[in-house]
């Protein structure tokens, strides 16, 4: 890996997070959200197993670089052994921070008792933690989670009762229900109280689509920190928007030439960080999301979805000042 001593893991308002984003927050995207004032940043959520047994796919999500620090690895198993072991080889290479995930409702996770699988099993998520923990070191590690499995169990305060004093260095809550998955409002009012009933740093997720969610988020939960999800993948610069907010500073309105900039530097990091076939579809998917709301672009978006290659994805690009300006 590359930190032979730990960096710095900020745990404020200030300083925003970028959260593990499954098929997004590869290197290349945590470096263009690292450019626009993303202070730390998760891997895509990671098998502990198969860290363990070096299958190919997770080796790939644990790419990293210098720049991409500090970074936290999210892992996922229920297993509080292979959890352990799996941060112990993560140690070996260089990793600081860990995050165990007992928050995610795929089925695919939640089948192998993973995930928000562990909300149904509080004991075994409250070992699984201590055995990180354990391994990691006094605020090295720390985990997400949803309010419960359903609106019939909800643990989260207890959960945080339990791992008042285990050295547990955050505890990311998105407040809504596993069976809920992303439907209906997240729950900000359970942030507050969580913070509220523990000394353990809270960080928010959910919900914050925008600069000015987040900013609110802060202002009525008191949470020490949030971190960005979908938020970011539609607007990778939300991150220095939302801290132009935190100074109460006026947002400067995005133009044509503001996001082909942006655009830009989204081909150059995935250019320089991954594999060429795969950096072009990942385009196919990311600069569309980045011009959704502007006027004009539905024919752009359409033409940078089918490109093939670069010369397909730059032509698309070269065109997007010709659209017309977006609302402040």
């Amino acid at each position: 890996m590359y930190q032979p001593t730990p960096p710095d893991l900020n745990i404020h308002p200030d300083h925003p997070w970028l959260a593990p984003l499954a098929g997004f927050s590869d290197l290349p995207f945590r470096l263009l959200c690292r450019h626009y004032g993303c202070s730390a940043a998760f891997t895509e959520m990671v098998s502990a197993k198969g860290l363990i047994y070096q299958t190919r796919n997770t080796l790939e999500l644990l790419k990293s670089c210098p720049e991409d620090s500090p970074l936290i690895v999210q892992l996922y198993g229920n297993s509080p052994q292979i959890i352990q072991q799996a941060v112990s080889i993560l140690m070996d290479q260089g990793y600081h921070y860990f995050d165990l995930n007992c928050g995610c409702s795929v089925k695919k996770v939640v089948k192998t008792g993973a995930g928000a699988a562990l909300l149904k099993d509080t004991s075994l998520l409250v070992e699984t933690a201590l055995a990180m923990i354990e391994k990691a070191g006094q605020g090295k590690a720390g985990i997400k989670i949803r309010l419960g499995w359903s609106n019939q169990s909800l643990v989260y305060l207890d959960l945080a009762r339990a791992l008042e004093r285990s050295g547990l260095g955050w505890i990311t809550l998105h407040p809504r229900t596993a069976v809920q998955l992303f439907s209906g409002q997240a729950d900000h009012d359970a942030l507050k109280k969580l913070k509220q009933n523990t000394r353990i740093p809270v960080i928010a997720s959910g919900d914050l689509f925008t600069a000015a969610d987040a900013a609110d988020c802060v202002r009525r939960t008191g949470v020490d920190n949030i971190m960005f999800a979908r938020g970011a993948l539609n607007n990778p610069f939300i991150f220095s928007q939302y801290k132009l907010l935190r100074m109460k500073k006026p947002i400067p309105p995005v133009g044509p030439d503001f996001l082909a900039k942006i655009c830009c530097e989204t081909v150059s990091f995935y250019r320089q960080h991954c594999s060429s076939p795969r950096a072009v579809l990942k385009m196919r998917t990311i600069l569309p999301r980045m011009i959704k709301n502007v006027p004009g672009a539905k024919e752009l978006r359409k033409e940078l979805i089918m490109g093939r290659n670069w010369d397909d994805i730059q032509r698309a690009l070269s065109r997007i000042t010709s659209l017309k300006p977006n609302s402040p």
